[in-house]
């Protein structure tokens, strides 16, 4: 009897399909040995290397004791974790945890789980590799290290339950940047000049006055203006025409970033949810034939693909799209960024003739159409490109020149089976010489816009980008980031909080090395070369760990608190404990320092502190006790609550000075105020609810000029420019062109 280890119960179960009476398949369900979870585990000997201190966790140790009974009856044990370095680790883990030399257990690997691939990995066993659990070993202390050292610190210093970490935190920088650079954007003004000539070919000015214009070249309306009139006199002829080729590449197959970004864009499937997917089609769904692993491993930076995944591949193009749209030569991609593993293979099915059409019957909804991406990419990365034909034509006049240019599919190639993208935008057939005519002038203002907040799919291409993390780390850093509530995410943009601001900045300034994208990226070359046997890992800790340690030390002196926890110098009247200054969400509040015992609160207003009970008075009195109402501020704004709290907890709405607007209601004619709501102020017809009319602005008596919209303009600055806005169409126009 021969057992073999896997660490998924649905992997376990679709190998033990494969294989029959002769093999016990058990799921160590993950890891199963780690560094404890209430204390530092990592102890420093004699030569200061760090020594970790693992152990069994309790909600393993049933899942250990099982393995344990399995080994005893067996023959031979195999590892057959996945092949990463994580995958290596855990597999070291395993031998220790039923106290099996490691070097002595046969260790398989597979990019897939079907039965020809499961056969060869047991013809070819090989010994578990050290190099590669080292790495692994050295990334968790590291994560350790910064996790357990930094994080304290950020708590002490901000907010009780803040974390940091070695990806992590440099991956919030980069968040963080962005909205900085988004913040102090400024925007600048700019003209398009679009002009229709004859034939209702559509062309760009390029030049003016032998000058090249670029996007930003024309600047205000006087400039526009003068180019219009200047283009109006002059006279235009079609000065040349060109042809060309252009090819449209076929895409690599997937890897793990890749598969992540398409799912989010095509899909609109999270990073984390692509991988969850993609996690059970690796681990074996119902098929015609059974239970099988229909995809390779999904966790890889490679794009290397198996010789005989190849030819089969070529065959079924040949066949079902003939051989012009195969190439000669089978296509070969590769990676050039440094650490891709290159042993792996890019993601791609394991069985072509379980197409997307067959796995209807049998995928559930997001499989198939995560499967069916996966299968596509892997047919159109070995066939020939698209190719069209552009045609380009110059129309030149006296003081000015036009650009149109146009494209025709001559040859589809892999839009054959993808479809294509770009559609043909195809030019009438002209004659270099002759005269073209001006049909229509439109001269536009436009303002630049600042850069866009990352996506979870553009955050994950960025990362990879930068060398910051690894395919299995994208996902998890991105989740944490949101559970930690330094980010939010809203209609897919990643938003840093303020908080993320702070600790962002408290970071830079005392742990420079841990936010810079380009020490993590070198960190992480540091941990390919450990896996590569060409770095010792405990010199890599020691390097790390010693000035590190220097730094937290430093940072707790040095490091101002964020807190605001400041004793006033008296005590609170219920249980005499001190007084002291907090900030809360709402603001600073006065609080006893006996909390949670005691509860007793106090409201701030300026830099005095006032009892609740002393409140500032208002003229209202409470229609349900009839004691005075006082004003008091809450999430929303002031409100009027009654001075009998808590034995009375009656509350009013404080409406903000009235306001009638003179211009009449757009919708009725009545008359229009400013309101107030959870969500600001607003102007609102006093006829509510029988008209409905609100703005965010208040509306003038200018009425919109656009067609078919009669609506009313309001005032508002815009992207720092006063414009009007029309309330009902939205249409903005330059106030200066209004006034």
């Amino acid at each position: 009897m021969n057992l073999i280890i896997v660490e998924s119960p649905a992997k376990a179960k679709t190998i033990k399909n494969f294989l029959g009476k002769d093999y016990e398949v058990i799921a160590s369900k993950g890891h199963i040995r780690d560094l404890p979870k209430s204390r530092f585990g990592i102890t420093i000997d004699e030569e200061n290397h760090l020594i970790p201190a693992y152990s069994v966790a309790k909600e393993n140790a049933a899942t250990v004791k099982e393995i344990n009974a399995l080994a005893k009856k067996c023959d031979t044990i195999y590892i057959a974790t996945d092949e990463d370095r994580e995958g290596e680790a855990i597999g070291w883990h395993i031998a220790h945890a039923i106290k099996k030399d490691p070097e002595s257990l046969p260790r398989i690997v597979f990019h897939e789980i079907t039965k020809t691939a499961i056969n060869h990995a047991l013809e070819n066993a090989r010994k578990i590799d050290m190099n590669m659990v080292n790495a692994q070993q050295a990334r968790r202390i590291l994560d350790r290290v910064v996790g357990y050292k930094l994080s304290p610190l950020l708590s002490s210093k901000i907010q009780k339950g803040l974390s940091a970490g070695r990806v992590q935190s440099s991956t919030l920088k980069l968040v963080v940047d962005r909205e900085r650079e988004i913040r102090a954007f400024i925007p600048e003004e700019y003209w398009t000049i679009d002009t229709l000539f004859k034939k209702d070919i559509e062309a760009t000015l390029i030049s003016h006055n032998e000058e090249k214009l670029s996007k930003l070249s024309i600047t205000n309306k006087k400039q526009a203006d003068a180019i219009v009139e200047s283009v109006k006199a002059d006279s235009f002829v079609i000065s040349k025409i060109e042809t060309k080729e252009r090819k449209s590449s076929t895409p690599p197959p997937f890897m793990t970033s890749t598969l992540q970004q398409t799912a989010s864009s095509k899909l609109g499937f999270t990073p984390k949810k692509t991988m969850m997917v993609a996690q059970a089609l690796y681990e074996g769904v119902k098929t015609p034939s059974g239970t099988s692993g229909v995809i390779t491993y999904m966790r890889t930076d490679s794009l290397n693909l198996a010789h005989e995944a190849v030819t089969a591949v070529r065959g079924v193009i040949e066949s079902r799209f003939g051989k012009k749209y195969l190439p000669s030569e089978p296509k070969v991609y590769t990676k050039k960024a440094k650490g891709a593993q290159e042993a792996h293979e890019a993601i791609r099915p394991t069985m072509l003739q379980f197409t997307p059409e067959v796995a209807q019957s049998f995928l559930k909804p997001d499989e198939i159409k995560l499967y069916r991406l996966i299968y596509e990419r892997f047919m159109v990365c070995q066939m020939n490109d698209a190719i069209f034909e552009q045609q380009s034509i110059l129309f030149s006049g006296a003081n000015n020149e036009y650009r149109a240019i146009g494209r025709k599919l001559i040859f589809d190639g892999f839009y054959a089976l993808t479809g294509a993208e770009d559609k043909d935008k195809l030019l009438p057939a002209l004659i270099e010489g002759e005269t073209a005519e001006i049909q229509k002038i439109n001269q536009e203002q436009h303002f630049t816009e600042p850069p866009a907040r990352y996506s979870e799919a553009g955050l994950i291409k960025k990362l990879e980008a930068e060398g910051i993390g690894r395919p299995s780390t994208y996902a998890p850093t991105i989740a944490t980031l949101s559970n930690r509530t330094y980010v939010t995410i809203e209609k897919k943009q990643i938003i840093p909080t303020e908080m993320a601001f702070t600790v962002t900045e408290i970071l830079e300034k005392n742990f420079a090395n841990i936010v810079d994208v380009s020490f993590t990226a070198n960190m992480e070359e540091k941990l390919d070369e450990v896996a590569e046997g060409e770095n010792d890992w405990q010199k890599l800790l020691s390097d790390f760990y010693f000035p590190f340690l220097e730094q937290v030390e430093e940072g707790k002196t040095n490091i101002i608190s964020q807190k605001i926890a400041q004793p006033l110098g008296r005590n609170c009247p219920k249980c005499d404990a001190e007084l002291l200054l907090r900030s809360g969400r709402f603001g600073e509040f006065i609080a006893c320092s006996g909390f949670p015992k005691c509860k007793y609160t106090e409201q701030v207003e300026g830099n005095e502190a006032k009892e609740q009970t002393n409140s500032e008075s208002s003229d209202e009195i409470c229609d349900k006790c009839g004691k005075e109402m006082v004003v008091k501020n809450g999430r929303n704004g002031q409100f009027l609550a009654c001075s009998g709290y808590p034995e009375c907890k009656n509350t009013k709405s404080m409406n903000i000075e009235e306001k009638i607007s003179l211009t009449p209601c757009p919708d009725c004619g009545g008359k229009i105020s400013l309101k107030n709501s959870r969500r600001g102020p607003f102007w609102g017809c006093a006829a509510y609810p029988k008209c409905k009319f609100i703005s965010k602005f208040e509306p003038s008596t200018i009425k919109c000029k656009e067609k078919s919209c009669d609506g009313a303009l309001a005032k508002r600055v815009y992207r720092g420019k006063e414009v009007y806005e029309c309330i009902k169409c939205k249409t903005r126009t330059p106030a200066e062109e209004i006034e």
